[in-house]
């Protein structure tokens, strides 16, 4: 349950209070092809939380993933949230207890995290009757048997920076410090990402005042560039941390679909620093505890080995790893679902792209080949689909229903409007069709899947068809 315990021990350094820096941080003599020193989960969705097998089931996982962290922040937790100030009920404290001791026996460390920004007081009388009750918050974790703590301030409106950064160094000197088995804070500022940190390369005024208020020895956490980014370069990465004038630690917002639920990420992590050290990185999942497993494995081998990781290696790696004898269909599905896009969110690889390559062929050329191959992938993907929804076990099954019977319906309008493109004026293909199109609508909002392929590939269909 110590960070620095592993076989890859980094370098610590005491400063004022008997507090704890992580050195890692970018220190001269740590090799980057090192694993990154804090890596692991951060249970931090909004929606139904997971529940206890769920949460017992993934400490295991990041045992066998070498993941060394597990942030305990579910958004719709009340007592990590809304009623923060609050003990926990008997019932769950024992909850919590089991799961710190299942993390110990993996060598996971168990981040209780409280998110206290919806009301807390940072002056005052109130503000000093808030700081007393997160210390008794956090001390009856620690009595648990709990050694890593974060504060976070995501997601709230009050932006006072200088009031959040006294309010954790004040924890940090009398809480940490008086503590000497418990390591460094971690946290999330309210401007969490990059574009919202600044404008024009200038600072905002909150993130001006809490990271020069920030005591060194807190973990700043932040989302990249913005909330769920394309990406994120060691040029990025760098420009962050010379804006903060620190390190900053990752938390990667792949898998996690909570703004998007009807859409599984069963892609890899991808597209993350290679070069710059990062002092710590958490992946947020999804709250299909085992569909995330997918992209999260990838992430533990980024998190091992940025230098010379490679995304589709690991994410096939992964599948086999998973699924067994069921692989191959599994690569098949969730090769079509992928990627993840709204006005203000884009991340993971495009969905399809085999197949979009193949559908964009057949409108390019119009060979009896390269409708032939189009047909040939569709069978094959609806094939895997049929083969998931008969064999998958109960659990995972019932995470990805609904999208493997939206791509069943939509391959089915697939295949018949190509039949129908080749017998444009068969009456029963063109109902066919018209039925099997409507039946995909009526689903779209519950279930999202093959966006840019074989699902555009519908809409394409009908509009060679005139049938709009």
């Amino acid at each position: 349950m110590r960070i620095f315990s592993f076989a890859s021990t980094k370098k610590i350094t005491a400063v004022a209070a008997g507090s704890l820096i992580f050195a890692a941080a970018c220190p001269p003599d740590v090799s980057l092809a090192a694993p990154i020193p804090l890596r692991g989960i951060v249970e931090g969705f909004y929606g139904t939380p997971w529940q206890q097998a769920e949460r017992l089931d993934m400490l295991a996982f990041c045992g066998q993933h070498d993941f060394n962290a597990y942030i305990y922040a579910p958004k719709d937790d009340p007592y990590h949230r809304a009623k923060w100030r609050e003990p926990y009920p008997e019932a769950k404290m024992q909850e919590l207890a089991e799961l710190i001791k299942a993390a110990k026996a993996q060598n996971v460390r168990f981040v209780f995290a409280v998110s206290p920004g919806l009301d807390i007081h940072f002056y005052g009388l109130k503000g000093y009757q808030d700081r007393l009750a997160m210390e008794r918050k956090l001390q009856a974790m620690y009595d648990l048997g709990v050694r890593d703590f974060a504060v976070f301030f995501d997601d709230i409106q009050d932006k006072d920076g200088r009031g959040q950064a006294e309010f954790l160094n004040w924890l940090s000197q009398h809480f940490v410090a008086s503590h000497s088995d418990v390591h460094p804070l971690l946290t999330v500022p309210t401007e969490y990402f990059y574009n919202d940190m600044q404008a024009d390369g200038n600072k905002k005024s909150y993130t001006e005042a809490f990271s020069r208020a920030l005591r060194p020895e807190i973990l700043v956490l932040y989302t990249g560039d913005g909330v769920v980014p394309d990406g994120l370069s060691d040029s990025q990465l760098q420009r962050a941390n010379d804006l903060y004038g620190r390190s900053l630690g990752v938390w990667w917002n792949y898998p996690v679909t909570d703004y998007m639920e009807n859409k599984l990420a069963l892609g890899p992590i991808e597209k993350l620093p290679r070069q710059t050290a990062l002092p710590a990185i958490f992946f947020n999942p999804m709250k299909y505890e085992q569909l995330s497993k997918i992209a999260l494995a990838t992430g533990a081998d980024y998190a091992q080995q940025p230098q010379i990781y490679e995304a589709q290696a690991a994410w096939e790696k992964a599948i086999v790893q998973q699924y067994g004898k069921l692989a191959p269909a599994m690569k098949c599905v969730a090769a079509e679902s992928q990627h993840l896009e709204n006005n203000w969110a884009k991340i993971g690889p495009a969905d399809g792209q085999k197949l979009r390559q193949a559908i964009d062929a057949y409108w390019q050329n119009g060979r009896a080949e390269d409708a032939q191959n189009v047909t040939e992938r569709l069978t094959r993907i609806r094939q895997a689909a049929e083969t998931l929804k008969q064999s998958l076990p109960e659990k995972t099954l019932a995470e990805c229903r609904p999208q493997l019977e939206q791509l069943l319906r939509i391959i089915d309008a697939d295949l018949t409007g190509m039949r129908l493109r080749e017998q444009p004026d068969d009456r029963a293909l063109q109902e066919a069709f018209a039925r099997q199109r409507a039946a995909v609508r009526q689903y779209d909002k519950q279930a999202r899947i093959a966006e840019t392929s074989a699902r555009a590939f519908l809409d394409e269909l009908a509009q060679s068809l005139s049938m709009e």
